[in-house]
């Protein structure tokens, strides 16, 4: 007998695995609804107000299944089971495989985001938008399409072939971080390959310019150009100076 206030459940049995009962098999009727229980599958259905036979929890249905202990899993219009490839082990969410953002994503921390680490053997494929941290060069580097690059910096190289005049780059700090690179323009080049300053104008600031006594190097003053050095002066064995026609080199 039933007690007042409660409305009868009556329960339907199907041992079929994947078999869903069909909505004749289950009623919802006012006096009460019939659920179904696949036991081999772990479904539970019942008959919506509708009509329609919904599962109400398992596999597959729109309640929670436990996975083991370390695997997360969610069931909602459709199965999601445990995986290895997703666990939680009460503090760290690990998931193996890509993670899809359907929007922009929002980090909501005071602290810090830390990301991929590891040397310059051990780059993964790379595929553009890849960042991480190379232990090798201690710094930050990303993948542009088709090489692995340094973010927010430049490689530094020692250039002795570059034969065009370049522009030289001064930093705002001599130590730490660097905050502003200045660069030059055409009154200031370098060419890299023989080492020469040109500039619109020197000025020594503490007014002596200095010269070496010894020519070391072979040297050819240019046409329209003259030179001047504080002698004595020696040119090395085997070295020479050529002053081209109508320039000269005075040494004082």
């Amino acid at each position: 007998m039933a007690q007042s206030g409660f409305t009868p459940i009556l329960i339907y049995a199907s041992g079929t695995t994947g078999n869903t009962p069909s909505a004749s098999n289950l009623t919802s009727s006012s006096s009460g609804a019939e659920l179904a229980l696949n036991y081999f599958d772990g479904k539970l259905f019942y008959k919506d107000a509708s009509g329609n036979v919904q599962v109400l929890a398992g596999k597959g249905g729109s309640g929670v299944v436990a996975g083991s202990n370390t695997q997360v899993q969610f069931n909602n219009s459709g199965a999601f089971g445990a995986s290895a490839n997703f666990t939680w082990n009460g503090t760290t969410l690990a998931v193996t495989g890509a993670i899809t953002a359907s929007a922009d994503s929002t980090f909501s921390s005071t602290g810090a985001l830390q990301i991929s680490a590891g040397t310059t053997a051990q780059r993964p494929t790379g595929a553009v938008g890849k960042i991480r941290w190379n232990s090798d060069l201690t710094q930050y580097e990303g993948y542009n399409g088709s090489t692995w690059s340094l973010l927010g910096g430049a490689v530094v190289s020692n250039d002795t072939t570059t034969s065009t005049n370049e522009y030289p780059i001064f930093a705002s700090t001599t130590s730490g971080n660097i905050a502003t690179v200045y660069t030059s323009n055409a009154k200031l080049l370098y060419k890299p390959s023989t080492g020469e300053f040109t500039s619109s104008e020197f000025v020594a600031g503490n007014g002596l310019f200095v010269n070496s006594k010894t020519v070391s190097v072979s040297y050819t003053i240019a046409t329209g150009n003259s030179a001047m050095s504080a002698g004595p002066v020696t040119v090395a064995s085997g070295q020479s100076v050529t002053v081209s026609s109508g320039s000269r080199w005075v040494v004082l």
